[in-house]
């Protein structure tokens, strides 16, 4: 049985990823900044009927401390480095994000390397990779990499970036290691527990009524995610690559809108009826960093492509973007 360990074992993508894990006979690991989580993480997986939770244990281990991480990592196979030390739903992003981003990467990294871990799967993220494309021609793959001083960026985007890019300077630097990078979209399908991800603030503002812009987005549902890093985890070849984890197309709000509207009528009343237009956002982007944030995504090149994931790893994903959505407005509205 191989050991794999999961950090941010109560996040809302590392609750699939364990799912999925523990079910295909795993014995896993996971991280918890406080071990006063652990019956939660345990009661959610049974109310998803998990089996095998009996190879499943929790180690205390914060991305921002050293202490906990050589504990963490004894007799590790794989590490899932999964939870961002960084951003948290309702908080300010900063600047200095990035520093803190860095750093609890490279922590895992280090541990990882001192305890002979061969493979380390990382969560990154599509924002480092393609929001620096601001041609509308082509397509954007894994060879794309955003520019850190990519005006519009956020600075959740780019701590993310400014990780990825240090991670794999580090693996460059310690062959030892296999780095696989999985770079998502959006995330969104079902809440696992009361965990969900940033992505879902787009389809909330929508169900709130909120002003929104028409803004296009590249979602991937969560369960594909998850899917997708036990592929990069098992695959050989994955080794020392970048996978981009989307749907096939992207989505516009309006298109969100729509699909709300025909699929789940009763809360017809309470969306948005009228979108920001375009125009709007883009003369007030001078003047607010929000605003510039949303010009950029409004901006980029949304034809993303999948087909390495696809190929290399035989990803083949089960749901798509509008059972994704269906499934984070049907968790926003359950769970009030």
């Amino acid at each position: 049985m191989k050991n794999v360990l999961v950090t941010g074992g109560n996040g809302f993508l590392a609750g699939y990823i364990i799912q999925n894990l523990l079910t295909q006979n795993y014995a896993v690991r996971a991280t918890l900044r406080s071990l006063a989580k652990a019956e939660d993480v345990r009661q959610t997986l049974i109310a998803n009927h998990v089996t095998n939770l009996e190879h499943l244990t929790f180690v205390q281990a914060d991305l921002t401390q050293d202490g906990g991480w050589v504990t963490a990592m004894q007799d590790i196979d794989t590490v899932m480095s999964v939870a961002a030390p960084v951003f948290v739903n309702g908080e300010t992003a900063t600047d200095a994000m990035v520093n803190t981003a860095t750093a609890g990467t490279l922590r895992i990294l280090k541990a990882a390397v001192t305890a002979g871990v061969r493979r380390i799967v990382m969560t990154a993220n599509l924002g480092a990779v393609g929001f620096s494309r601001l041609d509308r021609q082509g397509t954007v793959t894994e060879a794309d990499w955003t520019t850190p001083e990519q005006p519009g960026l956020s600075p959740y985007e780019k701590s993310k970036l400014v990780a990825e890019q240090q991670a794999w300077k580090f693996a460059h630097q310690h062959p030892q290691i296999e780095l696989v990078t999985v770079n998502a979209g959006a995330m969104l399908g079902p809440a696992f527990g009361q965990h969900i991800s940033g992505s879902f603030g787009l389809v909330k503002r929508l169900l709130d009524g909120q002003i929104t812009p028409n803004l296009t987005v590249n979602v991937v549902d969560v369960r594909d995610v998850a899917a997708l890093h036990i592929d990069a985890m098992r695959t050989p070849i994955a080794a020392d690559q970048r996978f981009l984890a989307v749907t096939d197309s992207a989505v516009t709000a309006q298109d969100i809108l729509t699909l709300l509207t025909t699929q789940r009528p009763g809360l017809a009343p309470q969306l948005t009826h009228h979108l920001l237009p375009t125009w709007v956002v883009r003369s007030l982007a001078p003047f607010n960093q929000q605003i510039r944030e949303v010009n950029l995504m409004m901006r980029i090149n949304h034809h993303v492509s999948n087909q390495k994931a696809r190929t290399v790893l035989h990803w083949q994903p089960l749901y798509s973007a509008t059972d994704a959505i269906l499934a984070a407005a049907d968790s926003l509205t359950s769970h009030n």
